[in-house]
């Protein structure tokens, strides 16, 4: 497996924990639907948490959170859409990104909620 995969996998893994430790349920990992693929669904209290994680190895060419494009953006919220309305839920939906940036041999992650759409 190339290396960025293997540092998408570990930030990815990083991000879960990291949720749990904050209190939620992790719903769903990877949920894919049309071209889109959603990192992490997540349930705190009666908010369901959109998670994309971005995870790189240095900052030198931005930060991890600025490499969300527009046509990403909705994909992810046609596939939620589909997700929410497939499932039935009536809940609150955010949108987070956890930019994750190894250091070293450690890892700095930072949690933006509601970071590009909230409905």
């Amino acid at each position: 497996m190339a290396q960025h995969n293997e540092l998408g996998k570990k930030g990815e893994q990083l991000a879960v924990d990291y949720l749990l430790k904050k209190g939620y349920d992790i719903i769903v990992r990877n949920y894919r639907f049309d071209k889109a693929e959603v990192d992490i669904i997540a349930q705190l209290k009666d908010t369901l948490a959109v998670i994309e994680v971005k995870t790189r190895s240095t900052t030198d060419f931005g930060n991890p959170q600025d490499f969300i494009s527009p046509k990403k953006i909705k994909r992810l919220v046609k596939a939620v859409d589909e997700y929410v309305n497939v499932n039935n839920l009536d809940v609150d939906v955010r949108f987070d990104i956890i930019a994750i940036v190894k250091q070293g041999k450690i890892f700095d992650i930072e949690h933006l909620e509601n970071a590009f759409y909230h409905f």
